[in-house]
């Protein structure tokens, strides 16, 4: 914008504010009607429909799979995205304070005195990311399943043995991330890195039989599966015993 552009804005600007009205009380008095538009609705909405609490919590329980509020879906998201534990501040705090960061500069990088939208790319680049990144993680984060599932593929191997070998990988991942593996045990880029070995690939280590022999008769502090059903136990071991 050059000096003519610049002084031609400021009268404008000068006339428009001259006819215009003073934020107290027009402005306020729009913002707080509209404020308590929004805490009735609230309101009613929440007489009519309730708060969707869940069932009461246990600490008896092993089974709960805690999930955040739909608000906080693109940071659950985010975390499923980057998984290793060395960028778990990254995800956590880096990202979204960069972000917040970012945002709060936005006067300071795009200085422009334009209003209309088409002319300030900088702010409309930085908006349209912002909400598509945003929308794009809290819509994958509420369609995403249980935070403790194993994501590991099926190895070049099992996908050369055909379907068939290929669903009894995803049948025993599955009966794996049921039963918990994972809380013990690093598998791909899932799991918790103890107290148990990692087993991506302990299946080129330990035959079929000593995996099956391992679930049923571990090695303390490992529990004893021999409670499953023969065909949940023969399944995580054919699993495990994939894993190479």
């Amino acid at each position: 914008m050059n000096q003519r552009e610049k002084e031609a804005y400021l009268r404008e600007y000068s006339i428009l504010k001259a006819q215009g009205k003073p934020f107290f009380p027009y402005a306020v008095a729009k913002d707080s009607l509209m404020g308590l538009l929004v805490v009735v609705v609230i309101i009613v909405l929440s007489l009519l429909f309730g708060a969707q609490l869940g069932p009461k919590a246990s600490g008896a329980t092993t089974t709960y799979v805690p999930r955040p509020d739909w608000y906080f879906f693109f940071l659950f998201q985010l975390l499923r995205v980057i998984h290793p534990p060395g960028f778990l501040g990254v995800a956590t705090i880096g990202i979204p304070t960069l972000g917040m960061i970012l945002l709060f500069l936005l006067p300071f990088y795009d200085r422009s005195a334009e209003r209309r939208i088409e002319r300030r790319p900088i702010a409309v680049a930085t908006l349209v990311f912002v909400v598509v990144a945003m929308a794009l993680l809290t819509l994958r984060g509420a369609a995403a399943g249980s935070p403790t599932a194993l994501t590991i593929s099926a190895p070049a191997a099992v996908k050369a043995a055909g379907k068939g070998a290929v669903s009894e990988f995803y049948a025993g991942r599955a009966a794996s991330s049921d039963v918990g593996c994972g809380a013990c045990h690093t598998i791909g880029t899932a799991g918790n890195p103890g107290p148990g070995p990692a087993l991506t690939h302990v299946g080129s280590r330990i035959p079929l039989a000593g995996i099956e022999r391992t679930l049923v008769n571990p090695t303390a502090p490992m529990p004893s599966f021999k409670g499953l059903p023969p065909k949940e136990l023969t399944a995580i071991a054919t699993f495990i015993s994939d894993l190479k």
